[in-house]
């Protein structure tokens, strides 16, 4: 007797033949097949070309980033050494002296020297700013009005006829390692120096009971201070003006 079986296993087709005669048994497959759609790999692409796109930005940003911090420390460091050398540098007024003919002062002497712990300046870029409350006049240097040392007073060593208005000249009285020159009157810690000014040019004189303030202006750093009223009467040729 024969007969025939027909089982799904596991997703497979099984036809069995038992013949019960001689105890054969036959089996043949046949893979059973089903069509799934599968979307998994679109999506995978998808997000891999985002995080791509987004490492690509990270980095550009990153970069930029980078080079901002840098250009924002070294424009930290230039603006701190600046603002140290502004306020360790600069000028003081030490004392000031006049030349007195006819009852009015016709030139002044005015002491300069460093501050403490100063850089070294260049009186070449200085500004004299002078006013007697009347009149405002602005002084520069002038190298052919320069003395290294004093051969005839200290206001008779310069020939302040030829200075003009828009002028100083530079007595030197102390200068321990030779920066001041006509050409390049750098001074440093110790020197010091006394600007001449005509003020017969910059005021036609400075008469009795005036009032005289002024700044010296070094390239930068402080600046030093002049401020001074003349006596009531004017009894010696050189009067102390400002202590």
């Amino acid at each position: 007797m024969l007969f025939s079986i027909s089982v799904y296993l596991v997703g497979v087709l099984l036809h069995t033949h038992v013949n019960t005669n001689g105890y054969e048994v036959r089996k043949s497959s046949m893979p059973f097949q089903r069509l799934r759609a599968n979307l998994n790999a679109d999506i995978g692409i998808g997000a891999l070309i985002i995080f791509i796109a987004m490492i690509m930005v990270a980095g550009v940003t990153a970069s930029v980033m980078i080079q901002t911090m840098n250009n924002l420390q070294q424009q930290a460091i230039k603006t701190s050494e600046q603002t140290i050398r502004d306020i360790s540098s600069g000028l003081k007024v030490t004392f000031v002296s006049g030349y007195v003919q006819n009852s009015t002062v016709t030139q002044l002497a005015i002491f300069v020297r460093t501050t403490s712990a100063s850089d070294d300046i260049d009186l070449t870029y200085g500004i004299l700013s002078l006013t007697d409350s009347t009149k405002k006049v602005i002084l520069n240097y002038t190298s052919t009005c320069f003395s290294y040392s004093i051969s005839n007073g200290l206001f008779g060593t310069l020939n302040t006829s030829n200075l003009t208005s828009s002028e100083f000249g530079i007595l030197v009285i102390r200068d321990i390692d030779g920066s001041c020159n006509a050409t390049k009157p750098v001074i440093n810690d110790e020197d010091m120096v006394v600007l001449i000014v005509n003020t017969n040019s910059c005021f036609s004189g400075i008469g009795t009971r005036a009032d005289v303030t002024g700044e010296i202006y070094p390239e930068h750093g402080i600046h030093g201070i002049i401020g001074f009223t003349t006596p009531s009467t004017f009894v010696h040729t050189i009067v102390d003006l400002q202590p």
